[in-house]
């Protein structure tokens, strides 16, 4: 199995860009190369299992890519960042077919990253269900004093 290769300067932004391009695409080695190559990498779908490792995580998107591509876009991306980890909350939207015509769903993801030898690279990868897209997201607004 050959690795693909991520340009080993880039960033934890370009890493999640290659991500979501390689879930578009099917592309399956691609989508492997932003994964770091440690026993402990963690990825969970919406609804499913907790997979550790390497050819676990591989194994998920095998059977994923066997229905075809997932038409999956961040979008409300919210970052926590330091000098060798990144943690991006995001709104996924998701282009579904249906027997109706595709139809947009919404997954809230957590993917986080490590800065390693070969770049930037994921560790983890958590969706869960989303909700409509008005009602995403709850957070604390600016306060003012008065």
């Amino acid at each position: 199995m050959t690795k693909a290769r991520i340009h080993a300067s880039g960033s934890a932004d370009d890493t999640e860009a290659a991500f979501y391009e390689a879930l578009q695409n099917a592309d399956l080695e691609k989508l492997m190369a932003c994964w770091a190559d440690e026993d402990e990498v963690v990825c969970v779908h919406p609804g499913g299992a907790r997979m550790v490792g390497v050819t676990a995580v591989r194994s998920g998107f095998e059977a994923i890519f066997g229905n075809g591509n997932v038409q999956a876009w961040p979008q409300r991306v919210r970052k926590v960042e330091t000098l060798t980890t990144a943690v991006h909350s995001v709104l996924e939207r998701v282009t579904v077919n249906t027997p109706q015509g595709p139809r947009t769903a919404y997954v809230i993801a957590t993917n986080v990253y490590f800065k390693t030898a070969q770049g930037w690279r994921m560790v983890a990868h958590h969706a869960s269900p989303g909700t409509p897209a008005e009602v995403q997201e709850i957070s604390e607004g600016a306060q003012v004093l008065h």
